[in-house]
């Protein structure tokens, strides 16, 4: 079945319920939205002559046009190729290269980082056209994640894939309707956009921050003004949240979805006294999206196994594998795999990484973890060195190759170092040939990877420890950050 369907469904049930709002003002109805969407995907093919599975970039911080851009994609058969507003621009470059995207649009913030992008204009609406016959299997969504060597890989994310995340939705965290709302705190383009699905298949509103990104004070005002709503969050956005002098217990809360990291049990412990007993946290990755296990509400009624990030969701299955992939007994320690219908086809284009992260059927996610006798799962490390800094994961390796670029630098290694309000931040042991000041390295880490991802500290060091192979060995270097 189509994506698009999701729409049209509530559009013709529900006509005249808001199905976007830009903060407390409702902007555009379910039959608004279908018919904006439908004549949309008409100027794609027409205007812009695509084709049945072409692939369109999405680069746009959070706005009512986001929403209207990926299901047009989805309407005319297209693969829609959302992507993090806060990339770089050599970063946008390799995405869609290696998409083979043949358009991509922007918001007007963004249109310099991509010169040929479109920005959404009514030229491009013609009459309109029905949605597209698709198969289950076919591409809706490449979702690009990086792997340890920091080059970005898209997991195909295909039509049955984000059908099941949806009902996944409906039978683990809850039931929706059209009195609900989803306030999109988060990028659109991960987390807080797959979960927009099962609300926009419920008639729900769509809420995005007037501001256009997360900002405490203004989302305790937006929970007070709409009714019943629900959003997902970052642990680090909980602890913002937690924190501002805006807080409050929200009246009209019903759920905060919260995953991407791990959270401190203290930090639940303190968002359950503010909250309630609202809060639903799930592990997954873009391989397999939000959609690997979840601890419900009921447990942080309870007040139990938080320190766990609870047990597969209906129709999932997961296990522990050791390093030959035999599954071990409870309470061993091993990596996390998973297979479902949620499961990534594979990424795209891509298939030696794609035949080893989904060897023997399974999803290898490349967590360690444990799972008890009653399938509570516990997250103990990461076998990646993967970063995650305010939700944002950042890979290690990308950072260096972009260090070594300098002809001062003679070796360096980044590993992550714990913060109070982001969870991680990034710091870079460097070797030096010749004195080189911190302001040169973080010019040229600006000039080739989003902000975010630079070092928050350089340590110059006359050697990095290594083993008798010469891998470098950052869990030495860790151990001197702590």
């Amino acid at each position: 079945m189509n994506l698009a369907h999701l729409l049209l469904r509530s559009a013709r049930w529900q006509p005249e319920r808001p199905a976007l709002a830009l903060g407390k003002r409702p902007v555009r109805s379910y039959r608004e939205m279908a018919s904006r969407v439908a004549r949309l995907s008409a100027g794609l093919k027409k205007k812009l002559n695509l084709q049945a599975g072409d692939r369109v970039g999405i680069a746009m911080k959070n706005c009512p046009e986001y929403y209207k851009v990926m299901f047009a994609c989805w309407h005319a058969g297209l693969v829609a190729v959302p992507m993090n507003a806060k990339l770089h621009a050599k970063e946008f470059a390799y995405i869609l290269d290696n998409a083979g995207a043949r358009a991509c649009f922007v918001s007007e913030d963004l249109a310099s980082s991509i010169p040929s992008a479109l920005l959404l204009e009514d030229g491009l609406f013609l009459d309109e056209s029905p949605p597209a016959e698709v198969r289950p299997e076919d591409p809706a969504w490449l979702f690009y994640t990086s792997g340890t060597t920091g080059v970005p890989k898209g997991a195909t994310l295909t039509h049955r894939n984000m059908l099941f995340q949806t009902h996944a939705y409906f039978a683990d965290i809850d039931k929706l309707g059209p009195g609900d709302a989803i306030l999109h705190a988060a990028p659109l383009s991960h987390g807080s956009g797959c979960y927009g699905l099962p609300h926009i298949a419920a008639g729900a509103v769509n809420i995005i921050p007037e501001s256009g990104h997360f900002e405490p004070a203004e989302i305790f005002e937006l929970l007070e003004h709409w009714q019943n709503v629900s959003f997902f969050a970052a642990p680090t956005m909980i602890v913002r949240l937690l924190a501002s002098p805006a807080a409050r217990s929200p009246r009209h809360l019903k759920t905060i979805t919260y995953g991407g990291a791990p959270m401190y049990v203290a930090d639940c412990l303190r968002a359950i006294e503010l909250f309630g007993p609202r809060l639903y946290q799930l592990l997954g990755q873009g391989e397999a999206p939000m959609t690997i296990t979840g601890l419900p509400q009921s447990e942080h009624a309870a007040k139990t196994h938080l320190e766990t990030c609870g047990f597969a969701r209906t129709g999932v299955e997961v296990k522990i594998f050791d390093a030959d992939d035999h599954e071990l007994a409870p309470g061993e320690t091993g990596e996390i795999v998973t297979r479902s219908d949620c499961v990534m086809a594979g990424y795209w284009r891509n298939p030696e990484p794609s035949a080893r992260a989904l060897r023997g059927g399974w999803l290898h996610t490349g967590d360690v973890g444990s799972m008890d006798a009653q399938g509570f799962v516990t997250i103990k490390d990461r076998s990646k060195d993967m970063i995650i800094s305010g939700g944002s994961n950042i890979y290690p390796r990308e950072i260096e190759e972009v260090l070594l670029k300098h002809p001062a630098v003679a070796e360096c290694s980044v590993v992550g170092r714990a913060h109070a309000e982001w969870g991680e931040e990034v710091v870079a042991f460097v070797v030096s040939r010749f004195p080189i000041g911190t302001g040169d390295l973080d010019e040229l880490c600006l000039r080739n990877i989003a902000r975010f991802k630079r070092p928050r500290e350089y340590r110059f060091v006359d050697s990095l420890p290594k083993n008798n192979y010469g891998k470098v060995l950052k869990t030495e270097l860790r151990k001197l950050l702590a």
